[in-house]
């Protein structure tokens, strides 16, 4: 079995969302519930900006800077780095945050919630997908999910691929501009007996093959276009929560983890971000056309 490099010291609490994209000189991820966006250099130096007391996901825009999933919403940063935040979608009572997402091949950016009490169920169902337009407006295009977590798009962009983590599967989506996500289906099968392996933030590679992170399972995973299991990658951190491409070619994939719920002295490399050279490439990350 192939295994991960470390490649960072611990740096974040509960890292989530990578995302690489030139015009941000490299890796972007979430310190989710510090707020802030870490960005890691070639060199290996990190530099961290604060957009809230939660940061879920951003992603590139086409005229520069980025779009980014907040607690109870969105905010647009321009290629100055300043910040718009665009109205809440509900209010602070509501115990419910954004979590994983992505943009769609029409420039529409999308970020799925959940509620922050997962204790005996109370939050199946909760959750939902929502998706802002180039406009700004805001549809909800998934109900009643639970912890909203990967979506990626096939290479085509025909297909949208997406976790909700406690059904313990990765499902599929056929995508079209006019029509959405339509026919959502089981795609691959991702927990086994044991619980440990719970399907968390994806990307798709250049032959369309759907990598994940397996929160507890010490590991990523890809699944080739049929929805068999072909790769396994060991990582030295049990709670992996997302994975990306990055690098000039987009030939590397970068993986974070989480310290959520851990003891300081539990699971030392939790925290740190991976790297594994797979061979096969990548694709850039789809901008948010607003």
């Amino acid at each position: 079995m192939a295994a991960a490099e470390r490649i960072t010291d611990r740096l974040v609490g509960h890292g989530e969302g990578p995302c690489w994209s030139p015009t941000w000189g490299g890796l972007r991820f979430v310190d989710l519930y510090e707020g802030d966006i870490v960005t890691l250099g070639p060199d290996g130096s990190t530099s961290r900006k604060h957009y809230g007391d939660v940061v879920a996901i951003s992603r590139p825009r086409v005229g520069g800077g980025a779009v980014v999933a907040v607690e109870r919403g969105f905010v647009l940063e321009d290629a100055d780095g300043e910040l718009t935040r665009l109205p809440e979608l509900w209010g602070p009572r509501v115990r419910i945050r954004m979590n994983e997402g992505g943009c769609d091949p029409d420039g529409r950016f999308y970020a799925g919630s959940m509620a922050y009490d997962q204790a005996d169920g109370r939050g199946e169902g909760r959750g939902a997908v929502f998706r802002l337009d180039a406009a700004g407006d805001v549809e909800v295009v998934v109900e009643h999910v639970t912890i909203s977590n990967g979506l990626g798009w096939s290479p085509d962009g025909a297909l949208a691929y997406y976790n909700d983590t406690p059904t313990g599967r990765t499902d599929v989506f056929d995508y079209s501009r006019d029509g959405g996500l339509a026919n959502r289906r089981p795609f691959a099968q991702v927990n086994d007996d044991s619980g440990l392996n719970r399907p968390d933030g994806l990307c798709v590679d250049a032959e369309g093959g759907v990598w994940m992170g397996l929160f507890g399972g010490s590991a990523v995973r890809r699944y080739a276009p049929d929805g068999t299991l072909d790769a396994v990658v060991e990582v030295g951190a049990r709670q992996v929560t997302a994975c990306t491409f990055g690098g000039d070619d987009y030939s590397e994939l970068f993986i974070t983890t989480s310290r959520e719920g851990l003891a300081d002295d539990d699971d030392p490399a939790a925290g740190s971000v991976f790297r594994y050279v797979p061979g096969v490439k990548g694709m850039a990350a789809l901008p948010y056309a607003g």
